[in-house]
């Protein structure tokens, strides 16, 4: 990979600048960001994505992909991110299709592949338990053979946006001899089946993205098994790479501390200049430095993965230092915030006032990035085993 682009590169560039400016609108941006209109906004605006070809830019061309390369796929989310502009909601697209079209068979591919593509369904993921998180393959959700169908019963948690969904990718237990990860199963459950129950819960920015999910006597059709019974481990750690490669957040980083440079350089409440006090100008310019770092680990983990290669320890690696990362960005945006006295949902400071309170929000809920997808405990342990053998 190469460090400057070419000149097809910056009209691609250029293009996605263009369409970001004149679809991303503030119209839009506002319904995305109010949750009473975020599912039909969000879907609005993947179609929009689509429509350009650039939804599932990820996925392979025979399946509606993009064909981009790395270079592309670094200036869409960079561009994405300078606009403000969300990513598709990850589950269909980025999670469960790299299943599908990897391990699914070609009457899974015609039936789900489609339709997620074009945002008429939405997906949730069913992992996490109560009592198996980080640690996953301790998962007891139970499916019993019964003819033709599984008869599923037990309960999800920390479900993202399943009250939105259409359907859940699960993870099951299909047999209890041997070792816990050789007893699981790869299921795709229509939410509106009879015995599911969505139960919300509120976390600590005010805000419903999680649910638990009860399953009771809930009949799932054997044809919706991916792959193989008892063989869903295999399909889930490949799932869990997509999903941390994704968690890195560079653009995001980037696009927070451009907010960040831009506000600790106005006069703050007290009369002066956050960018002029060199605690904080150090502080900004060591997160930076690591994201900028990251951000080059990141373009030739894409590099490889564009020759053939695979990312399994690397998206470990990535969504380690990035959530950790992110947390430190917040950090510094809270602070900014503070300084503008604007932290409250109520201020109406002209710099601080809806800003302030996404500071606020973004700060709490951005505590448990280094635990979703894998803690970072997790992610240690894997780096430590697959790159320094113990």
């Amino acid at each position: 990979m190469h460090a400057k682009f070419s000149a097809e590169e910056l009209a691609f560039q250029e293009e996605v600048r263009g369409f970001m400016r004149d679809r991303f609108t503030a119209d839009l941006a506002a319904r995305i960001h109010h949750p009473k209109t975020f599912r039909d906004a969000m879907i609005e605006w993947q179609i929009l994505l689509d429509g350009q070809g650039w939804a599932a830019n990820g996925w392979p061309e025979e399946h509606g992909g993009s064909g981009w390369t790395a270079t592309q796929k670094y200036i869409y989310t960079t561009e994405l991110a300078a606009a403000g502009a969300p990513d598709v909601v990850p589950m269909g697209i980025k999670m469960v299709a790299p299943v599908l079209y990897s391990y699914g068979s070609e009457e899974q591919k015609a039936r789900f592949l489609p339709p997620t593509k074009s945002s008429e369904i939405w997906w949730c993921q069913g992992y996490s338990e109560p009592g198996a998180g980080s640690d996953l393959a301790a998962l007891q959700t139970r499916a019993l053979r019964d003819g033709d169908d599984y008869i599923i019963d037990g309960t999800k948690i920390w479900t993202t946006y399943a009250q939105h969904a259409d359907w859940i990718f699960c993870l099951v237990r299909t047999d209890t001899l041997g070792k816990p990860q050789q007893g699981i199963t790869f299921l795709l459950i229509d939410m509106k089946s009879p015995g599911v129950t969505v139960s919300p819960i509120i976390s600590v920015d005010d805000e419903h993205h999680l649910n638990e999910v009860n399953f009771e006597n809930v009949r799932v059709p054997i044809a919706n098994r991916i792959g193989e019974e008892n063989q869903g481990w295999t399909y889930a750690k490949a799932l869990l790479t997509y999903e941390r490669t994704a968690l890195s957040g560079v653009s995001y980083s980037k696009r927070i501390l451009t907010n960040i440079r831009n506000l600790a350089s106005q006069v703050a409440t007290d009369g002066a200049r956050l960018i002029d006090d060199s605690d904080f100008r150090a502080r900004l310019a060591d997160v930076e430095m690591e994201v900028m770092a990251l951000e080059f680990l990141e373009l030739r983990v894409l590099s490889d993965l564009d020759s053939g290669g695979a990312s399994g320890m690397e998206s470990s690696l990535l969504k380690l230092k990035g959530t950790e990362l992110q947390q430190a960005v917040q950090s510094l945006q809270w602070d900014v915030a503070a300084g503008f006295g604007g932290i409250l949902p109520e201020a109406d400071d002209e710099l601080w006032g809806s800003d302030g309170n996404i500071a606020r929000r973004e700060y709490m809920f951005g505590r448990a990035c280094t635990i979703f997808g894998g803690s970072n405990e997790v992610q240690r342990n894997i780096i430590a085993k697959y790159a320094l053998g113990l």
